[in-house]
């Protein structure tokens, strides 16, 4: 990573900031009423990280948190592994994201956007405060008549639309636990998820519309019905995409709007239940086997979704929050919470490329969007296409803009300063399913300096630590969180021991967070960069690299669309062990030719190392990616090392699973 001078920041928060934002009303907030001043963000930063029964109080005080009983205790344990947050306390997350409905009913909740008809207009639908309200009182009564109480599950095999939003509030307003699969999903990869957790209802729809077309999905719906034993009712949630009615699935099947007309009349209720009490449960990538399932908690969902979204989002009552996401993505559950602050969120169903790169942007134009979320992926992808949205939309409401999903180059940094908005505060942030949020993040009162997060997060207590467990500064190690968090999972479905969560989390260093990513903090101003996953480093010759900066290297080449790599060192094969190996997506038109494999390496050579120019460099149609667009490295690693197909990656998990078979064929035949 090259280093940053002050100088070459894209952007410094405006003086207002440091009175207006929420994070500096929140730091005021605490002097006053903790008795600690602080001088800069560093100084509360480690005043949450080290004071952490205070800080997360003044969370539940400052959000004014309804708990129907009161915590006997903040927090029990000083480790990650095995903490306990707020014991005794009870309340109701769906309780929190719909307390406006009495204060301001007419104000606008959800504005739900579905991708635009070949030739015609993308639909639209608004909901207020009121509307959403009415609605999750009607299907919470709907499903409590159909035998669903607190700790049973309900899913969803939805698109990300209104009515999932709907429905897993009135769930979670039972005290129920939500699990939500998008429709693009197999049904055999829906299975593998949700025969885990054995749920009593799911709302489901037949078809979806992607990329222009209307895709039908009645056959897999079927096999999924009739793979879960446990289902009692299946609710159908139509979508109006063709002419065509949609037939229901055979068994105990009901239409959406039959649902809410039984449960039609009377107010909102909602059942208190424990801090750790089960609100939703997501699910691993899957990529190596049958995905994780994550149990996060009402309370500490709460709490972290209300500081994460305000003090470092800095949104507000009012604005028009969007993030690019499906509705099985953690980000989606992220994007919901902002009911809780009097946002309204924007839900997009459909493709970000169809019909072209630009329809987000106009999405943001036409809808006010204050907050635009999205991922480093489209992003690069947009810039590669030469999108100009500057020139095409008025983006006056934009004032910020998230990427997440990878890291963000420092070329896509300036790409969106340059043709996006050169006064828009850009954060790019870090997290993940595994805590429901971002753990490195945005700050209104820090500056933006390319390829760089800003901070970490109040209350994540993360370092950087070298294989030994010492943290570093100024250098790459093990992000880690070393101090508990009330995001933490609170545990794995059908995991009695606790034994699958140890593995995945805190084997590595005993009793710590290990989150699985190379992190770099700077010992000068805390900002902070990533570099991959760290179970997928490059370590030639003793030099060891993150992907992501091979990648800020390779995919900045005009002929290069993107790119994957992986190092063999270590693998038991004498025809591949101790190689570099490159795949290329190349952009068409584009030919693969000795020349443009003499300048790759050329680049990689005098950018990076001589110890970094591929053994052997292959061009191929697709790079293969998970559901949510990360790129599978890892997986095909393991199947250089000679493990089969099924084991080394769940092709359910997977967005483009016929891309594959090139790697599989090659693999055999190194």
């Amino acid at each position: 990573m090259d280093p940053v001078s002050p100088a070459e920041a894209l952007w410094r928060p405006p003086a207002s900031a440091f009175t207006d934002s929420n994070l500096a009303r929140y730091q005021l907030w605490v002097g006053e009423h903790y008795g600690v001043r602080f001088n800069s963000y560093s100084e509360l930063y480690h005043w949450s990280v080290t004071q952490i029964r205070p800080f997360w109080k003044s969370v539940g005080e400052y959000f004014a948190v309804q708990f129907e009983q009161q915590p006997e205790e903040i927090l029990i344990g000083e480790k990650p592994l095995g903490a306990h947050w707020f014991q005794g306390a009870t309340l109701n997350y769906a309780a929190h994201l719909l307390r406006r409905r009495v204060e301001c009913p007419a104000q606008a909740a959800i504005i739900a956007r579905t991708e635009p008809k070949p030739g015609g207009q993308s639909g639209r639908k608004i909901l207020t405060y009121a509307d959403l309200s009415q609605r999750v009182a009607s299907a919470a009564r709907s499903l409590r008549q159909l035998g669903v109480r607190k700790g049973d599950r309900v899913a969803g095999y939805l698109p990300n639309c209104s009515e999932t939003v709907v429905a897993f509030l009135a769930t979670a307003s039972l005290g129920a636990i939500w699990s939500s699969c998008p429709p693009e999903l197999s049904s055999n990869g829906v299975l593998e998820r949700l025969a885990q957790i054995e749920p009593k209802v799911l709302f489901a729809v037949s078809r979806y519309r992607y990329g222009g077309k209307v895709h039908d999905q009645s056959a897999a719906l079927a096999q999924i019905v009739s793979g879960l034993p446990t289902l009692q009712r299946v609710i159908q949630v139509a979508q109006t995409y063709t002419q065509t009615p949609e037939s229901l699935p055979s068994g105990p099947a009901v239409d959406w709007h039959a649902f809410l007309e039984a449960g039609s009349g009377g107010d909102l209720e909602f059942e208190p239940v424990g801090f750790e009490h089960p609100l939703w449960i997501l699910y691993s990538s899957g990529t190596t086997g049958v995905p994780k399932p994550i149990v996060h908690g009402h309370g500490g969902m709460l709490l972290e979704h209300l500081k994460t979204l305000s003090l470092h989002l800095d949104l507000h009552e009012g604005d028009r929050f969007f993030w690019f996401t499906t509705g099985g993505w953690m980000m989606w559950n992220f994007l919901v919470s902002g009911l809780a602050l009097g946002t309204a969120i924007v839900l997009y169903d459909g493709s970000p490329k169809y019909p072209d790169f630009g329809v987000l942007w106009r999405l943001a134009e036409e809808e006010g969007i204050t907050y635009f979320g999205t991922s480093a992926p489209f992003l690069l992808a947009c810039q590669k296409a030469d999108i100009q949205p500057r020139k095409i939309v008025d983006l006056s409401r934009l004032r910020s803009i998230g990427s997440t999903g990878a890291p963000l180059p420092p070329e896509g940094f300036r790409w969106v300063y340059e043709e996006v908005k050169s006064e828009v505060w850009l954060g790019s942030v870090s997290g993940g399913t595994d805590v429901c949020t971002a753990l490195i993040g945005s700050n209104p009162l820090l500056p933006v300096y390319p390829g760089k997060l800003q901070c970490r997060e109040l209350g994540a207590a993360i370092e950087a630590w070298n294989q030994d467990g010492q943290p570093v500064w100024d250098e790459v190690g093990e992000l880690v969180v070393t101090a508990p968090m009330p995001c933490m999972p609170v545990c794995f479905w059908n995991d009695p021991d606790g034994s699958r969560l140890r593995a995945s989390y805190f084997n590595y260093f005993p009793g710590i967070w290990r989150h699985g990513d190379w992190l770099e903090i700077s010992a000068v101003d805390g900002q902070c960069v990533i570099y991959g996953r760290s179970d997928s480093t490059l370590n030639r010759g003793g030099v060891r690299m993150g992907t992501a900066e091979f990648y800020r290297v390779i995919e900045r080449m005009p002929q290069i669309v993107e790119a994957l790599v992986i190092d063999t060192t270590g693998i038991q094969r004498n025809a591949v062990s101790g190689r570099l190996l490159l795949f290329l997506v190349l952009c068409p038109g584009c030919e693969w030719n000795n020349e443009l494999q003499e300048a790759i390496c050329a680049r990689l050579h005098s950018e990076l190392s001589p110890r970094y120019v591929p053994d052997a460099i292959y061009s191929v149609p697709e790079i293969p990616r998970t559901l949510n667009g990360k790129k599978l490295e890892v997986p095909i690693k393991r199947l250089f090392e000679g493990m089969p197909l099924a084991k080394a990656v769940s092709r359910e998990a997977l967005a483009n699973p016929g891309c594959l078979q090139y790697f599989v064929e090659l693999a055999a035949n190194s």
